[in-house]
């Protein structure tokens, strides 16, 4: 039922940031300081109603349990709001839209995550725009009353991006966010522009499932020219591994090492799931295209597509969370949950 209201979830970031006098450096600030900077608060349509993190949190510190705490406040208001924005810092925005997009299974509202460069105090801050458009385009529904992004999404700068295919791509430049293997959901210019055809369709018959359990046991390591065996070695001998998101050459390659192969059979004989992503930001893992790929698939190594590895990883974290059986998480790899790969 359309409510015509949305809840802003602030956890902290740049966007509510201002300067510690002693040290100079930003630090998060109440969240009633950000409000006072958007006199335009005033002029949307939707009813904006406000649950603050206390107190507020650098991105940095992100973890599940949080991940978590944010479902939690989402399930419990679902029936309550047309959508929810969640002001969130920029560095680990990737990971924690990637992780709800799986603990909030068949979503049927937006939850559209923001933030900014620059603090929302500052001239030329991109808060503002970035913060007005995310409660705009989370409020947005079509006629029938059904929301007209209902999945978890990323907005900066213009641009609506699906959250598990989103990598931060600019420490520095308002473009801080793209999905390279993905298009995007909706452009917002003078006019906002959606592309219906890109945007996840839920099942309306069923409700949204939320989950809260994530296990962490997940390792991620990139190959290099050089790599050494007793690295290797030594990484996949962890007492309590269950998954590696690893990151090769190109479209799934890895070195011609007997070594290597041996050691990566070895243990997904021992049920620990190796899924394999490119070092590359755009492009997809085809394990079959060369001999070196093709050993790696072999070895029991599980093509990770076209994931980022956010999305690799908060998914395996998912999906351990509640499967003991390793061929079941290497089937699920192999299937798009929502969205986050191309098969």
């Amino acid at each position: 039922m359309h409510t015509n209201k949305v809840l802003l979830i602030y956890t902290g970031g740049t966007i509510g940031m201002g300067q510690n006098p002693l040290t100079g450096a930003l630090e998060p600030l109440d969240f009633k300081h950000l409000i006072d900077r958007v006199p335009e608060f005033g002029q949307i349509s939707a009813d904006i109603d406000v649950h603050q993190f206390n107190p507020p949190i650098d991105s940095s510190d992100m973890n599940p349990q949080r991940w978590a705490e944010l479902v939690g406040i989402i399930a419990s208001r679902y029936d309550n709001y047309d959508g929810f924005v969640i002001l969130h810092g920029t560095d680990t925005m990737s990971y924690t839209a990637s992780a709800l997009s799986f603990m909030l299974e068949n979503l049927t509202k937006p939850v559209i995550l923001t933030g900014s460069q620059l603090p929302i105090g500052q001239l030329r801050t991109d808060g503002k725009e970035n913060l007005v458009t995310s409660i705009e385009l989370a409020a947005a529904h079509h006629e029938d009353g059904r929301a007209k992004v209902p999945e978890v999404c990323i907005y900066f700068n213009g641009h609506l991006l699906r959250g598990n295919r989103s990598t931060k791509q600019n420490a520095d430049g308002f473009n801080a966010f793209d999905t390279f293997n993905y298009p995007h959901l909706c452009d917002a210019g003078v006019n906002i522009i959606f592309h219906e055809h890109q945007i996840l369709k839920p099942d309306y018959s069923r409700p949204m499932t939320p989950y809260t359990k994530m296990d962490k046991s997940v390792a991620v390591f990139s190959l290099f020219p050089g790599i050494e065996e007793n690295m290797v070695r030594h990484m996949l001998s962890y007492p309590n591994l269950r998954s590696i998101v690893m990151r090769s050459f190109g479209s799934g390659n890895a070195p011609q090492q007997p070594w290597l192969t041996r050691l990566l059979g070895e243990a997904a004989s021992r049920g620990i799931v190796i899924v394999n992503i490119s070092q590359c930001v755009a492009g997809t893992v085809e394990m079959a295209r060369y001999d070196t790929g093709f050993q790696l698939k072999e070895a029991g190594v599980v093509s990770g597509y076209d994931s980022t590895v956010e999305a690799a990883v908060t998914k395996l974290m998912h999906l351990q969370a509640y499967n003991d059986d390793p061929d079941i998480i290497r089937q699920q790899m192999n299937t798009a949950l929502a969205g986050e790969i191309t098969l």
